[in-house]
């Protein structure tokens, strides 16, 4: 179909326009008369949100009679369902909220709170988004008795099933989570947003994240899975979104939230928050530092967000973010194997250093049209700086030696794109249906440059070209990137418990790496033998259509069959064209990833008291791009790992999710008590189907742990909360080759396993008034452990796992 006639299909649903022929309004008090604004009312069938106005009225335009349920929600009020009939143009009704009592325990509020979560959980369609066929999970935050000020993703992600995660004791400044057989590292194989927006250093050409949105800061956490390809673009992992708190009904509301722990962390976390008429307003500034439990590891970080929203018109409005986060953290180095046995806090590394500068800016802008529909136009940008500082030997147990030159990495990302998005809901014989077309463009002019950094101690992040004339590792680049992407997806209603979603995204992506490196051959004296300097100018241009369909069936309330299969694409990166590290190497003529996944699984709630999600997943790549031993192509008797273009792989798996409500089971709907425990386990098998590459066919894929499992319970009485979680993850291949553990390696910590453990984790909160306390031990066993082996910052080598920490909150609210 060419795109003229794309063109045409987008004005067929335009001209679909059956205004809106019923109004429901009426107005919200208290019991007293007391008018009540800012009450939020949300219609069952669909989602949709509704605030009252300063008067306590409200007006909700519907397109067909027939009967509603909305429910009525407002702090410190009891949540109230009413049932409409709608059968005249117009409809009144008076609402009365009645109020919960001066204090609210926690137990009543998160009741509240889980009553409007099952309303409010991913529909099939979204605002101007389509997630009917697609396996999705959401992590709301407030329910979570957990350790918020450190990020600590095993606590965070509890209940998101099949995620393997990169442990750092760095105060949860970067996150790194993988699944089903993809790298965790800075979450790169995910496409990773804030309130909708892209807030990695670049999507295509270097997808990782260096900034993590403080959870203290956010709603909630969406999850979809490979399928979300054809509507956020080509990542296997899927799609993870953080959304940020949403701006309080008050006019001004003050949070404060106070941490310290283990190895001198303290956090501070202050937000301001409110609504004055058609103006809102959400902000936060985040503070953290720390020594980390190694020699060599503190952090010192600043965080401040900011969100301002006009309200024009009940269906249109304007939303906008800045996002700034910079750190400093001194980095303590890898391990060998025979290092991590023997002391795993120790640290060889005293001058490395690593430093981020991050802005992030978006516009957003929303309608909602009479005629059932909704369009969105996404503006946004990223303004950034890494710089990566030391000591790299690939014979990781060589101690450092002050006085020499350090390895100096440099980076800095300019980018911004839009994305505009149209979602009209039609009948189409008889049936409700939805379509979405939208529209991304993204374009980047980043730069890197590596050479040789001081000889100093300190983070310095200039080239010491000058003193250090002949140092080996030197390139510089320019990465200027363009992508235009053009998606579309449609809901067809086949009966009123099935639909089929079939979907396309038409890509066009041009990488490209223009600029130099240097080679200089030495003799084993040291004297150079030669030296010369190459240029290049690498294009990568490729257009594509990735084509998917999703399945849902839902035979009775609250439970759905789902299915998808969707292909998927993943351009090579940055590091993949050009990279200079002692211990990786990237083979020439390197390319890009393809393939397909799918989901097929049940999903909904049993008796209102069990919720479950069980499903089987497969991914299956060609291209894969992974890492195996061999000797250093740029020549040298160093052994390396060598990423390349490995050859066909297949990830699949069995996944379930169960979270069973023990108080309601067994001592019925109490405002007093709560008890649940919840269970989230994920068996994954992996093969290399094929391999041009030796010793590789047959293995298994790396990062794929054989069972991952994640169970626990939380049990609060009345202002009391708490949680206990205990982790077991399997032992995890790091290579394609699948090398064993040597436990006498006392040279690189690069090759190997990554051994299995479990971990437990313990959190309580207390709430009084408007003060909260919160504390907690993490690693309760004390048990030493690595998720990581690392090729380049921040090793290389193994990097151990925090052992046993502390940590109390206090949080002030008014």
């Amino acid at each position: 179909m060419k795109l003229k006639d794309y063109k045409y299909f987008l004005l067929l649903f335009l001209s679909l326009n059956v205004f809106s022929q019923y109004k429901f309004s009426g107005t919200v008090t208290d019991n007293s008369g007391k008018i009540l604004a800012g009450v939020e009312i949300i219609d069952k069938s669909n989602g949709r949100s509704f605030i009252t106005d300063k008067r306590g009225d409200f007006t909700i335009n519907v397109k067909n009679n027939g009967n509603y349920v909305f429910v009525f929600f407002a702090e410190n009020y009891a949540m109230v369902e009413k049932s409409v009939s709608i059968t005249q143009n117009e409809t009144f009704l008076r609402v009365v909220l009645h109020p919960l009592g001066k204090t609210l325990s926690e137990v009543v509020i998160n009741k509240q709170k889980e009553n409007i979560e099952a309303i409010r959980k991913l529909k099939d369609v979204e605002e101007t988004a389509i997630y009917a066929g697609k396996k999705t999970e959401v992590v709301v935050l407030d329910k979570l008795t957990a350790n918020k000020a450190t990020n600590n993703a095993r606590q965070i992600y509890s209940q998101v099933v099949g995620l393997t995660i990169n442990e750092n004791s760095d105060g949860g400044l970067q996150l790194s989570i993988g699944g089903r057989g993809l790298d965790p590292n800075r979450t790169s194989n995910f496409n990773t947003r804030q309130n909708g927006y892209d807030i990695s250093a670049d999507v295509l050409g270097y997808p990782e994240s260096y900034y993590a949105t403080p959870t203290e800061a956010l709603e909630e956490i969406q999850i979809v899975r490979g399928a979300a390809s054809l509507q956020y673009g080509t990542q296997f992992g899927g799609m993870i979104n953080f959304k940020l708190k949403s701006p309080s009904k008050k006019e001004i509301e003050f949070t404060n939230r106070i941490t310290g722990g283990s190895y001198n962390l303290f956090t501070n976390f202050t937000s301001l928050s409110g609504t004055k008429g058609k103006f809102s307003y959400y902000s936060f500034y985040n503070y953290k530092q720390g020594s980390g439990f190694r020699p060599n590891s503190q952090f010192d970080a600043k965080n401040f967000f900011a969100n301002l929203n006009y309200q024009f018109t009940a269906n249109t409005s304007l939303h906008f973010d800045y996002t700034h986060f910079d750190y400093l953290a001194k980095q303590p180095g890898g391990l060998t194997d025979y290092m991590f046995n023997q002391d795993p806090t120790q640290s060889n590394r005293t001058r490395n250093w690593f430093s981020v500068d991050w802005n992030l800016y978006s516009l957003r802008l929303k309608h909602r049209f009479k005629n059932d529909a909704n369009f969105s136009l996404q503006l946004f940008g990223l303004d950034a700086s890494r710089e990566a500082l030391g000591y790299r030997s690939n014979r990781v147990s060589n101690p450092d030696t002050p006085g020499t030159e350090r390895d100096l990495i440099l980076g800095d990302f300019v980018n911004w794109g839009a994305e505009a998005r149209y979602l009209k809901k039609y009948s189409f014989f008889n049936k409700s249906n939805a379509f979405l077309i939208g529209f991304k463009y993204y374009q980047s002019r980043n730069t890197g440059a590596q050479g040789p950094g001081s000889s100093g101690s300190d983070a310095d992040f200039e080239l010491a070209t000058d003193e250090f004339p002949t140092y080996a590792n030197q390139s510089s680049y320019v990465y200027p990137n363009l992508n235009a992407a053009l998606f579309g997806e449609n809901i067809f209603k086949i009966s009123p418990k099935f639909s089929v979603t079939p979907g396309f995204r038409y890509e066009y992506i041009k990488t490209q790496a223009d600029g130099y490196y240097r080679e200089i051959t030495k003799d084993l004296a040291g004297n150079i033998l030669e030296d010369k300097t190459i240029y290049e100018n690498i294009i990568k241009e490729r257009n594509f259509l990735l084509l998917g369909v999703g399945l849902s069936y839902k035979p009775k309330s609250k439970i759905e069959i789902y299915g998808n299969i969707s292909q998927n694409y993943r351009s090579v990166t940055f590091n993949d064209i050009r990279t200079a590290s002692p211990s990786q190497a990237i083979a020439e003529g390197i390319t890009d990833e393809s393939g397909y996944t799918s989901d097929v699984g049940v999903r909904g709630k049993l008796f209102d008291k069990v919720t479950f999600d069980i499903s089987g997943f497969a991914l299956y790549y060609d291209q894969k791009i992974g890492e195996y031993e061999a000797p250093n192509p740029g020549g040298g008797a160093a052994v390396v790992r060598l990423r390349d273009n490995i050859g066909t792989a297949i990830t699949y798996g069995f996944e379930s999710m169960l979270d069973w409500n023990i108080g309601k089971t067994f001592f019925g709907d109490s405002d007093s008590f709560v008890w649940n425990v919840f269970s989230n386990v994920s068996v994954t098998g992996s093969e290399y189907l094929e391999s041009d590459k030796a010793n590789v066919k047959g293995n298994e894929v790396e990062f794929v742990p054989l069972y991952n499992i994640k169970s626990g319970m939380g049990m609060g009485y009345k202002n009391f909360l708490s949680s206990l979680q205990f982790t077991y993850v399997s032992s995890q291949f790091t290579d394609a080759e699948n090398h064993p553990t040597d436990p006498n390696d006392n040279v690189y910590g690069i090759f190997g396993q990554i051994p299995s453990y479990y971990v437990m984790d313990f959190s309580a909160a207390y709430k009084w008034k408007r003060f909260k306390l919160e504390g907690g031990i993490n690693n309760l066993t004390d048990n030493w452990y690595f998720t990581r082996r690392a090729t380049g910052y921040p090793g290389p080598g193994i990097i151990p796992s925090e052992p046993r920490v502390f940590y109390a909150s206090l949080e002030f609210v008014f």
